[in-house]
């Protein structure tokens, strides 16, 4: 195995672990046996490489990426049926990683050797002994060892007088995903593509506020965190890219059976890792923190304020339910209660409109950006609702289950 999972505690923990074992077993004996099989009949080669955005500054860069054995899918179509869509998701999941292939990566004049791991993911994180430039985005490249299949790979700039940076969560914070009704979150998944899909409102503006900062400079880096599958990448990005949401580094989870992956199921443990280390990696900024009430965002960030209490700027909880008082705004209250004797600010919010406004009192964005803001949400909130954009994706008879 390639992890050590923790010792039980009680019958159930024991027969979870049995099972997790179990098919953790099974799955690393049918990726040994579709290897053999590939490696016999010449397939499993890698045709392409998912180059994910990567961040740099004066100490180092940092690249992760994926070796498939599939190419990718041409971009989605605002008129796709959903058999398309769900076609394409399937295809999304069902890609075939490339383990243990030779690659090399370059940015500026420093070069790496790395190999893809059992699941096809390199990671890189060297030292590339420049000052980042005045561009916001650079390019590194990563190519098969022997240079074919050469690929840019997106790299941030982060800016040393940067001030602030901005983490925010992806599912119902960014994007409708409707976690908290399943059978919505469903159909919106695997029924719809980038191009139907339905940002919050504002988050646009709002974001593009936040990275232009107060001062105008546009150099406050904007990452994003989601407990959401690498396999989804290339959906997020586009859809960012369409809706004019700015562009960050994303980091996702592994869809696997390795202990803490998917067999785990529940847990977001994973975000508040990769906030603590971009916290830690850049010690001299302040970090605004964007999550949702419907999962644990609360909590995780709560815990990051306690644990940084002087590099946290504020913390914005967007209000899942805004029209109705829940058992999800208690919970978020109690978090917010947490952290009352922390210099942290910490707002549950009914839309982009109302952390805006609180952003504009601690002087993290402009005062004038408030009314393209609230001229967004209300622009926003005409768009089909997530019910109605589900059912007009679903197949027939599917749209009244929803």
């Amino acid at each position: 195995m390639s992890g050590q999972v923790p010792a039980p505690t009680g019958f159930q923990d024991v027969a979870r672990q049995q099972l997790q074992e179990a098919a953790i077993d099974l799955d690393e004996h049918l990726d040994a046996a579709k290897r053999r099989f590939s490696e016999r009949f010449g397939l499993g080669k890698p045709r392409h490489i998912a180059a994910y955005r990567g961040f740099a500054d004066a100490r180092g860069v940092e690249l992760i990426g994926r070796v498939l054995n599939d190419a990718p899918e041409t971009g989605p179509k605002e008129a796709d049926p959903w058999w398309d869509n769900l076609l394409d998701t399937y295809r999304r999941f069902a890609s075939d990683e490339v383990p243990d292939e030779a690659l090399k990566l370059r940015f500026r004049d420093v070069e790496l050797d790395v190999r893809s791991d059992h699941e096809g993911y390199y990671r890189a994180s060297f030292d590339t002994h420049v000052t980042p430039s005045d561009c916001a985005w650079d390019n590194a490249m990563v190519s098969l060892a022997d240079g074919t299949l050469a690929t840019p790979q997106p790299v941030l700039q982060v800016s040393p007088h940067a001030g602030f940076g901005i983490i925010s969560d992806i599912d119902d914070t960014v994007l409708h995903s409707s976690i908290v009704d399943w059978k919505t979150a469903a159909q919106l998944t695997f029924l719809h593509n980038a191009r139907t899909r339905k940002p919050l409102d504002g988050v646009a503006a709002l974001y593009t506020a936040l990275q232009r900062g107060a001062d105008g400079t546009g150099r406050h880096p904007v990452f994003y965190v989601s407990s959401s599958p690498w396999n989804l990448y290339d959906l997020l990005e586009d859809f960012m890219e369409l809706n004019a949401i700015p562009c960050g580094p994303i980091f996702l989870r592994d869809l696997g059976l390795e202990p803490g992956q998917f067999i785990k199921g529940e847990g977001h443990g994973h975000k508040l890792e990769k906030a603590i280390a971009l916290i830690e990696r850049f010690p001299e900024m302040k970090w605004v923190l964007l999550g949702d009430s419907g999962q644990a965002d609360a909590e995780l960030y709560a815990e990051a304020a306690r644990a940084f209490p002087d590099r946290i700027a504020a913390i914005y909880i967007r209000d899942v339910d805004p029209g109705v008082d829940s058992p999800l705004d208690t919970g978020v209250d109690r978090h917010i209660e947490s952290v009352a004797g922390t210099s942290v600010p910490m707002l549950r919010a009914r839309d982009s409109r109302a952390i805006a406004e609180h952003a504009a009192q601690l002087g993290l964005i402009k005062s004038a950006d408030l009314g393209g803001i609230g001229r967004e949400v209300d622009r926003d909130r005409q768009r089909p609702t997530l019910g109605e954009a589900a059912a007009d994706g679903a197949v027939p008879g599917a749209s009244g289950a929803a």
